[in-house]
């Protein structure tokens, strides 16, 4: 470890243990020194005692909490660092990584604790984070924490992907408190507490292959198979070899992520090695954004000057990624020729998983020749004018679900509300001509399939609310004037993406004119 961090610098609350009723087992922490540091959290000072920001009861419920959690004062304090949790045993654990392609050496959970792995209603347990608590010996010149805005957009977004169906890490809450924190100017602490099954990364492979620690590199492996990957032991597949059925496991699951990705409009923004999970799991939310307009080379991360993460490069960064953590099992693996066929999983998987959801988004229950035809024809009629995104598709889902209530015969469907729905769709665009043409493609294509069948499918893949970077921003806003209100208004329509939520349209709506001056970058 080339990082020291004098820990008797952390402010050790006097307060007793908070129980909770979790079971905890420490599974990860029991690997020993050369994997983790034990460190305890970072207390705030008292001066600036914590608050609720927000809440997520769903995640409560998941890791089996009682109902009354949201009021616990103890479990404030616990959350935000300032008292320890009954059962865990904190540790901050070390990676290395290649961060916008260049190699970065070793990095490591920075601002981030993982308190243990809590046994909720699964079987196989969650471990839970807490991320904003403190230095660590890996923070390097960070202070160790985090701030309220980027705090509340990873409470946001790890909800609402979930609520998408896109595999992510999960939020229970976050903290705020007044202690001042100094980034481009002076903001106000907060902590996140971050829930997932794992939260390993390609990362944790790269350290200890880059300093050939294959012996340690061997038990992480053997860890993570034997605990998320079992049958990679007794499959026939990579000539028996597990390691190369590992590989090829992760490759499958991020070929899987990246397709969601892609076919919500989500651009991650900072797809470094270490930011990508080994179970295929949405990991870190820094400078992350929907799609407004559809641009396949927008860039959100203003920290991204050559465009690396841009969105429609992000499948060919993961594939990228994918042969990284190839290099780092190949000692293990012990045949290029395998570890290539297991990485190749993702560029076989990828396209077929990304066709299937644009066929749902589409309405397309079967699977013609002309397909991938008429897809690249929608995504070039977007393109072509940078149409709204998640509007453009919402849209089309209520068009095709007029024309199933005409077809179906049922009460109060009309000729005109089809026409209506129609002109909405239209008006999304300035060259009619060109739409037109594309509709009357779509909708012979669409006369193939059950329209009932076809509309339903369409509502539920297609979100009326994203989690758009002014919706954000509002409620950051609102947030730093003390309004937490916004945040739980926020959540509850994210959690439900595809409802309609009457009298929340200005939420379903184009981004204000002022959304377009809002930057994130990799401070956010």
């Amino acid at each position: 470890m080339s990082a020291v961090l004098d820990t008797t610098s952390h402010a050790r609350s006097e307060a007793a243990p908070v129980q909770t009723g979790l079971r905890w087992i420490n599974r990860y922490a029991q690997l020993g020194p050369a994997y983790v540091t034990a460190l305890a959290p970072q207390a705030l000072p008292a001066t600036h005692p914590p608050y609720w920001v927000g809440q997520s009861r769903a995640v409560g419920d998941l890791l089996g909490l009682t109902p009354d959690w949201t009021q616990s004062d103890e479990l404030l304090a616990a959350l935000t660092g300032n008292a320890p949790l009954a059962g865990s045993a904190p540790v901050a654990t070390v990676y290395s990584g290649h961060q916008f392609g260049v190699w970065a050496g070793q990095l490591g959970d920075g601002r981030a604790l993982l308190l243990g792995e809590a046994q909720g209603i699964t079987d196989q347990g969650l471990e839970v984070q807490l991320k904003g608590a403190g230095r660590t010996p890996y923070s390097r010149m960070g202070d160790g924490r985090a701030v309220l805005r980027s705090s509340i957009r990873e409470f946001l977004a790890s909800e609402a992907m979930h609520a998408l169906g896109v595999p992510t890490t999960r939020a229970l809450c976050v903290t705020g408190s007044d202690a001042p924190v100094r980034r481009e100017e002076i903001e106000t602490a907060a902590v996140v507490t971050r829930v997932a099954p794992s939260f390993i990364r390609f990362g944790h492979f790269e350290h200890f292959a880059s300093r050939e620690q294959f012996d340690e590199l061997r038990v992480l492996a053997d860890y993570v198979i034997d605990r998320y990957y079992p049958e990679c032991r007794t499959t026939d597949a990579y000539q028996g070899n597990a390691y190369a059925a590992l590989l090829a496991a992760v490759s499958e699951r991020t070929a899987v992520l990246l397709a969601h990705w892609q076919a919500v409009g989500f651009c991650h923004g900072v797809m470094n090695t270490d930011n990508m999970s080994i179970l295929g799991l949405t990991l870190d939310y820094g400078p992350y954004q929907f799609l407004d307009g559809y641009n396949p080379a927008h860039i959100c991360n203003h920290s991204d000057n050559q465009g690396r993460y841009a969105y429609a490069r992000q499948p060919n960064v993961a594939y990228w990624n994918l042969h990284a953590l190839a290099q780092a099992l190949l000692p293990l693996i012990e045949d290029e020729t395998l570890a290539q066929a297991a990485v190749d999983v993702y560029r076989e998987r990828f396209p077929l998983e990304l066709d299937a959801r644009y066929r749902a988004k589409l309405g397309l229950h079967t699977d013609q020749p002309d397909d991938r035809a008429l897809l690249e024809a929608t995504l070039r009629l977007l393109a072509q004018e940078r149409t709204d995104y998640t509007i453009f598709w919402r849209r089309l889902s209520r068009f095709v679900a007029e024309r199933a209530q005409l077809t179906a015969g049922a009460e109060g469907s009309e000729s005109t509300k089809v026409g209506a729905a129609a002109q909405n769709l239209r008006d999304l665009f300035i060259d009619t001509t060109a739409f037109d043409a594309w509709l009357r493609g779509y909708e012979a294509r669409l006369s193939q399939e059950n329209v009932q069948a076809s509309a339903a499918l369409m509502l539920s893949v297609n979100p009326k609310f994203v989690l758009r970077n002014w919706l954000g921003e509002q409620v950051i806003r609102q947030a730093r004037g003390k309004d937490y209100s916004g945040v739980a208004r926020l959540l509850a329509l994210l959690e439900r993406p595809y409802e309609e939520h009457p009298g929340f349209e200005a939420e379903a709506g184009f981004p204000p004119d002022w959304a377009a001056s809002i930057e994130i970058s990799c401070s956010s």
